[in-house]
């Protein structure tokens, strides 16, 4: 790079220790300058120097500003924070990283549980303005977690008298009357993981005294046939692999002081046969008021960056795929009619000439 093209700016990261700002072995900091790979990143005590062109600079900086508010109100950042925030501050107009990372949902054990990314805050703030909300997006992008997490708030805040968590008790390749043990020790497996999440958010030797008590349900979705739920926080996982009778008759199950929040990934149907009822859920409900459909990508993934990856790749595998077939009944249809069209012709020669060959 010219001299004569070169900017610098100095950040002073005042009242902040520098591991966590930069990270273990400066992991962080690699990740800053990952993200904008034109700028020379430069650290001495709490100095940073950035060095590139104007424009590169002042990206890096605002990059650099919101993870250092972010260390001063207590974050602790990941490298998925870093990887979000630099997501959020390519946008123009789109809401900055300290305003979507700022919001805590809950406080256990030590780990602070918040969004993320601009979607997962999208997806919080309607299940606060809704009684209803679907969380559609692909694996990874936390949209059980924080539902979860929104359950056990609103429990603690007595918002809500209890919790229900429950999944539908689909095969994935294995049938149920082969797997050994009574038919709770069959269906717990499909369950185990909204254990694990709830004892990630509360003490765990509290939670099976509220499992006992009933103030948290945890159950496969057959049990709620012919229920009014009443004043609970209702959690569908998994909703993808409902039948539509299914998913009307669990929506229906909605009382008087009930919020539900629905998730699942329509790309990941495990069903035998027939029709997803959370994809056609979306086609009756999505005009009805008080009932929102939050629809998470992959840019809001929040594990390993090659998860998003993986995702972006099964998507442009599926859309190409799609295409194809597409092509497909298209050449075939021509093919009909073209088919048709000389069928006709036939006929009439046929006709004109007395029915004779």
């Amino acid at each position: 790079m010219a001299d004569s093209d070169s900017y610098t700016e100095r950040v002073y990261a005042d009242g902040v220790a520098m591991v966590q700002l930069l990270g273990p072995q400066d992991r962080l900091l690699r990740m800053v300058e990952s993200a904008h790979p034109d700028v020379d990143v430069h650290v001495r005590g709490n100095e940073i120097t950035l060095t590139g062109t104007e424009e590169a600079v002042h990206a890096a900086r605002a990059l650099v500003d919101e993870l250092l508010a972010l260390t001063r109100g207590g974050h602790e950042l990941a490298p998925a924070d870093v990887a979000s925030s630099a997501r959020m501050m390519r946008e123009e107009g789109g809401p900055r990283p300290r305003d979507v990372m700022a919001e805590a949902i809950l406080s256990s054990r030590g780990r602070v549980i918040r969004p993320k990314t601009a979607g997962q805050k999208a997806y919080v703030d309607a299940i606060d303005e809704n009684t209803i909300v679907f969380g559609i997006g692909p694996a990874g992008t936390g949209k059980t977690y924080l539902a979860m997490a929104k359950a056990v708030q609103a429990l603690q805040r007595r918002e809500v008298e209890r919790i229900i968590l429950t999944r539908p008790a689909v095969e994935a390749g294995e049938r149920l009357g082969f797997l050994p043990g009574t038919l709770t020790d069959k269906i717990d497996p499909y369950l185990r993981p909204l254990y694990d999440a709830i004892n990630e958010m509360m003490d765990p030797e509290v939670v099976p005294k509220l499992i006992a008590s009933g103030t948290i349900e945890v159950a496969p979705l057959a049990y709620m046939r012919g229920r009014t739920l009443n004043n609970s926080f209702v959690v569908l996982d998994e909703a993808q692999n409902t039948t539509p009778e299914q998913m009307k008759m669990f929506l229906t199950r909605l009382g008087f002081g009930t919020r539900m929040v629905v998730t699942g990934d329509i790309t990941q149907v495990d069903l035998p046969g027939g029709t997803s009822g959370l994809r056609l859920v979306t086609r009756i409900l999505d005009r009805v008021d008080d009932i929102h459909f939050a629809r998470l990508t992959s840019d809001d993934v929040v594990r390993h960056t090659l998860v998003g990856k993986i995702v972006d790749a099964y998507s442009e595998y599926d859309e190409r795929r799609t295409a194809l077939k597409h092509e497909r009944e298209e050449a075939r249809e021509f093919a009909n009619r073209a088919e048709r069209r000389s069928a006709i012709r036939r006929e009439r020669h046929t006709r004109g000439h007395g029915g004779r060959a």
